[in-house]
């Protein structure tokens, strides 16, 4: 695949250690940045692919721990009884600033 052309900045200290490089090594500039980025990003992508394989371990767990989400939904059920009575909103409708058409919806429910 031929290579794509692109503009970045480098801090002028890279920039400076970058030419020396390049001059003792005897290797342009260009081929030294696509080494160090392509290192730099198998490393990072390996980084990645190992902290998104982990998460996903952990939620293949947890799903198998409550396959149908009955604890989950028992502990929600719990906290709302025990909360109940402590909720101000428990019960009420609020009545905030409407836009037109939430008026209208309203009316009509009320009707």
């Amino acid at each position: 695949m031929p290579a794509i052309a692109s503009t970045h900045r480098l801090e002028p200290d890279v920039q400076v250690a970058l030419e020396r490089l390049s001059k003792h090594l005897h290797r342009p500039k260009n081929r030294l940045i696509n080494e160090a980025v392509k290192s730099y990003v198998q490393r990072k992508s390996r980084e990645l692919e190992m902290t998104l394989e982990a998460s996903l371990d952990a939620l293949r767990s947890h799903r198998l721990r409550d396959p149908d989400f009955e604890q989950s939904i028992e502990a929600f059920v719990d906290a709302e009884a025990k909360l109940a009575g402590a909720d101000p909103a428990e019960g009420k409708i609020l009545r905030t600033a409407k836009s037109s058409a939430q008026t209208k919806i309203r009316s009509l429910l009320d009707a």
